[in-house]
């Protein structure tokens, strides 16, 4: 192998070597990204990691004074904004790495090389009126005799 070619081997190396220790750093960056939200009212407290799964939730003594129905909402609605933190930090650790022009949320979304009309779910199917499966929904479970049921 010439001294040019050894060089250039060397250089590809180094390369390969500062790529990897980066990625490791992002991600390692990413492991660590969390974000904390609070409702309006103290009531809840969520967290939730980089990838918006809650993984706290802390509940104050307003919370018992809700009603079950208001209590889920309200938890609701304080981990969505603590995961839209988490998801805003995940980009800015990305931005920095990613190719120019490249849309950080639109790759963690798994749309960044996707036409809007390949992202569209696909139209539904209208079933025939003769189709021979059943209709289920309109089927009432406690008339129906079966082979051995009650009659």
């Amino acid at each position: 192998m010439t001294t040019d070619h050894r060089a250039q081997v060397d250089e590809l190396l180094a390369d390969y070597r500062r790529s990897r220790d980066q990625l490791a750093s992002v991600q390692r960056e990413l492991a660590g990204v969390t974000a904390t939200a609070t409702s309006p009212d103290g009531a809840v407290t969520a967290t939730v990691g980089a990838r918006g799964s809650l993984t706290g939730l802390e509940l104050a003594d307003a919370a018992y004074r809700l009603r079950p129905g208001q209590l889920a909402q309200v938890i609701l609605r304080t981990a969505r904004e603590a995961a839209t933190e988490a998801a805003e930090r995940t980009y800015r650790v990305l931005g920095p790495v990613l190719p120019a022009g490249t849309d950080p949320e639109a790759l963690v979304r798994g749309t960044a090389d996707l036409r809007p009309d390949e992202i569209a779910p696909p139209p539904q199917r209208r079933r025939a009126v003769d189709d021979d499966d059943e209709d289920f929904e309109q089927r009432d479970w406690l008339n129906v005799e079966t082979s051995g049921g009650p009659r």
